[in-house]
């Protein structure tokens, strides 16, 4: 068993260890709705132990079996709550979709509208990006895996992917309608520049361990907003 899986299996037990049992005199309703969270609790760390394996081994190298052997688990028991392996990698794909907003998305909402808030969610993307050189991103890994494999673990991925993109397009619109982006040019366009410049950053730094690739993607991102600056402001 690798460092992996032993980092995965001491997480695991110490997100599903409870202190003490209920007292078989409590009610059915309370002893029924402990049931209830310890089984929400169980689904989450699972769900943990899940993302750390995906991102290390991708999406694809996920199964019922990989799983119950890493958490202790049998394989019945993680079926139990999830009933399918596809399930379980959809399960993994909104987990990272819900931990990419709550690190990039919602902290840029609480700059100022615009350039201000653009740069934030640039800021805020590439600081994941750094901190997942040496896991790896699943919505680039899950890409390359399922790009080519229709099915819902697919859509669903796709469908993540596409909603952090609209909201990236989205936050163009608004500096161009604020008058700090060119008004005429095709906000598709420019987030799709941003986006590449992501794109360039993990494979430069992941791939190639290139130590400048960062900065090489802050002074893209600059250039980016001074080639979109409104003609007026130049």
């Amino acid at each position: 068993m690798d460092l992996v899986q032993n980092r995965t299996i001491v997480l695991f037990k110490s997100m599903t260890t409870t202190t003490s049992s209920s007292p078989a005199t409590r009610p059915r309703e309370e002893g029924s709705g402990r049931v209830l969270h310890k089984g929400r609790q169980t689904k989450a760390a699972i769900v943990e132990a899940a993302l750390g394996l995906a991102s290390q081994i991708g999406l694809e190298g996920l199964s019922i079996g990989a799983l119950a052997e890493v958490t202790g688990m049998s394989k019945s028991g993680v079926f139990a709550h999830f009933g399918s392996r596809e399930e379980l990698q959809i399960s993994v794909i909104r987990e990272y979709h819900d931990r990419f907003e709550s690190e990039v998305f919602y902290p840029a909402l609480q700059q100022e509208r615009g350039l201000p808030r653009l740069q934030a969610l640039f800021d805020n993307w590439m600081q994941r990006t750094s901190t997942e050189i040496d896991s790896g991103c699943i919505y680039i890994s899950g890409a390359v895996e399922f790009d080519d494999r229709p099915g819902p673990v697919r859509d669903a991925l796709a469908t993540t992917v596409n909603t952090w993109q609209t909201a990236l397009r989205r936050a163009v619109e608004i500096a161009q309608s604020l008058g700090q982006m060119d008004a005429q040019a095709d906000p598709q366009q420019i987030a799709f520049e941003i986006h590449g410049l992501i794109l360039a950053l993990h494979y430069e730094a992941r791939f190639l361990r290139n130590p400048g690739a960062a900065d090489r993607a802050r002074r893209g991102f600059v250039h980016i907003c001074e080639r979109y600056t409104p003609t007026t402001s130049r």
